[in-house]
């Protein structure tokens, strides 16, 4: 048997980060070492609140909880509250924390981690903002080596963006730092709007998400029910699609995806297109290939195994 994959999951809950976490936790294959938590969504207290109250929900109070930056690298903080609620994950009414974060700060302990580690061993899963990350890179590159991969939710090409028309929230919130992960040298995969629109929620596998009678499934049903009707109204599709939870499920069943390895910048400088994500997927430039960019997602696979990752939760 193979040993949990070791990962830290650095996040901005977030319903849709909300998911991501329940099933990391659930997964006997991951091994979360710890969540760091990044204003996003919504600003730093509620994101680092939520991540606590989310280990709590899954019965897994053994899994740290650090708080990091509290806004972008070189800009002011932009947030969604028109989409995720003034907490964050609306729709479900949840006790606050009973567990404090950590004393230490998110980037003191990923730097810590990472240099402890062997070369290659972490994988780092960015589903917000990449600033915590990218302060990490910046401030101990060296700490790259041990870095297995950045597997991130993220960018947007042949979607567009959701936020304006070129950009996706979590790198148009943080340009500079989504450009820093992706020249970093570790290995990168990002999974954008492109993917994640393709693998849309119906409001029969949110019935089954709360038909398994227990106290994540009820909450997670009622996060997802508030979550939805945002991209509902927006694109006018069936159901909204579950951005965050898709970097899990990449890392469990690679097979369930598929992409290309090429070159993807940021674009940071641009009053109109600032946090567009450029994709050279024709190959048209000599920007040497930085990431792996998924683009094809087998749905009914993906919400599958969601369900039986959120099944064995408390």
């Amino acid at each position: 048997m193979t040993s949990p994959r070791p990962i830290i999951i650095d996040t901005d809950p977030g319903q849709d980060d909300a998911i991501a976490i329940l099933a990391a936790l659930a997964s006997d294959e991951l091994e979360v070492l710890g969540i760091t938590a990044v204003a996003g969504n919504v600003p730093l207290e509620l994101t680092a609140r939520n991540a606590l109250i989310l280990v709590e929900l899954a019965g897994r109070t053994d899994v740290p909880v650090f708080a990091g930056c509290d806004r972008p690298l070189r800009r002011d903080l932009v947030t969604a509250e028109h989409v995720h609620g003034k907490t964050g994950i609306d729709g479900a009414d949840l006790p606050d924390p009973t567990i404090a974060l950590q004393p230490q700060s998110a980037m003191d302990w990923m730097i810590e981690t990472l240099l402890a580690a062997g070369e290659r061993e972490i994988t780092i899963c960015p589903v917000g903002p990449m600033t915590n990350v990218a302060t990490v890179l910046e401030t101990a590159p060296e700490a790259a080596r041990n870095i297995r991969e950045i597997a991130c939710m993220g960018g947007g090409f042949f979607d567009g963006g959701n936020t304006t028309p070129t950009a996706e929230f979590n790198v148009f919130v943080d340009p500079e730092a989504a450009q820093i992960v992706l020249h970093c040298g570790a290995p990168v995969t990002m999974l954008p709007l492109d993917v994640t629109h393709k693998a849309l929620m119906t409001d029969a596998w949110i019935n089954q998400v709360r038909d398994l009678g227990t106290r994540t499934g009820a909450a997670a049903a009622g996060m997802l029910n508030f979550y939805e009707r945002f991209d509902v109204d927006k694109y006018g599709t069936f159901g909204g699609p579950l951005h965050d939870p898709n970097v899990i499920a990449y890392l469990l069943r690679p097979d369930l995806y598929s992409g290309r390895h090429c070159n993807v910048e940021v674009e940071t400088e641009s009053p109109l297109t600032t946090g567009m994500t450029v994709v050279d997927w024709w190959d048209v430039t000599d920007r040497p290939a930085n990431c792996q960019y998924i683009t094809e997602v087998d749905s009914d696979g993906f919400y599958e195994l969601l369900l039986d990752l959120l099944a064995r939760l408390p």
